[in-house]
């Protein structure tokens, strides 16, 4: 276990291990595998960062679920633990519904306990090209509704961007693949986009990469956070311009 979560903080490392033992002890056999994936997976984690983990279980068992409820619940808490509790025989489905989550998990993840249960599975193209678009429509209609909503509440504003980095990373790594365009990994390929694009959306990544950092100190007056998201929502059309010219 210490070797499979090497580069964690040591605390992510004791609670997430405490978290493996308890729903390895209380599931037994119905437990099929324990994936850490997103940031955590890739060593990318950041104060505002999430600990995510998917939970394959042969079957949901709330008498066996319970056991560990307690013990889920203080990792939430002390490391913002998040898990997905996902049947076996879901898998598939899961992949072809929610592809372009699916596509980042496959890109990071990290099998801490148990089978790995996505060495042989692909996401199909139309399906991560379909969820795509509708991933980056939603962030804009959402950053949108936002800035008018919370425009005046800079703290509000960078938080909504601290969340929007995850999927937007995710997003532009998606992109590239489809594109077949060559990249260093999910954590570079909104850079790479971003220096193509230009001026505009070279800004917008570094704003959001500030709030992903949680330094609200890099933004240099009030206005920064908005100035970011109007930004950060033009890089998001200029994103679904090229998903739609995919095949």
């Amino acid at each position: 276990m210490t070797e499979r979560l090497d580069g964690l903080p040591p605390q992510v490392v004791t609670v997430l291990s405490e978290f493996v033992a308890e729903t390895q002890a209380a599931c037994g056999s119905d437990l099929v595998s324990i994936v850490l994936f997103g940031s955590a997976a890739d060593g990318q984690l950041s104060p505002t960062s999430d600990v995510n983990v998917l939970v394959v279980l042969r079957t949901f068992a709330p008498d066996r679920i319970d056991l560990i409820r307690n013990t889920f619940i203080s990792a939430e808490a002390a490391i913002k633990l998040r898990v997905m509790f996902l049947l076996e025989h879901e898998i598939n489905a899961a992949i072809e519904l929610f592809a372009q989550k699916f596509a980042d998990i496959l890109r990071r993840h990290r099998t801490i306990h148990g089978a790995e249960v996505f060495a042989a599975i692909q996401v199909p193209r139309e399906a991560k090209i379909f969820r795509l678009r509708q991933i980056l429509l939603n962030l804009t209609i959402r950053l949108r509704g936002a800035y008018v909503s919370r425009g005046q509440q800079p703290e509000q504003v960078l938080r909504l961007l601290a969340d929007s980095f995850g999927p937007l990373r995710a997003s532009c790594a998606t992109l590239l693949e489809l594109e077949n365009t060559p990249h260093s990994g999910a954590g570079a390929a909104m850079d790479t986009i971003a220096t193509a694009l230009g001026a505009p959306a070279i800004a917008a990544v570094v704003g959001l990469n500030a709030a992903h950092a949680g330094q609200p100190t890099a933004q240099p007056n009030a206005t920064a956070p908005l100035d970011t998201l109007i930004q950060v929502i033009e890089f998001i059309m200029r994103l679904s311009e090229r998903a739609q010219r995919l095949s």
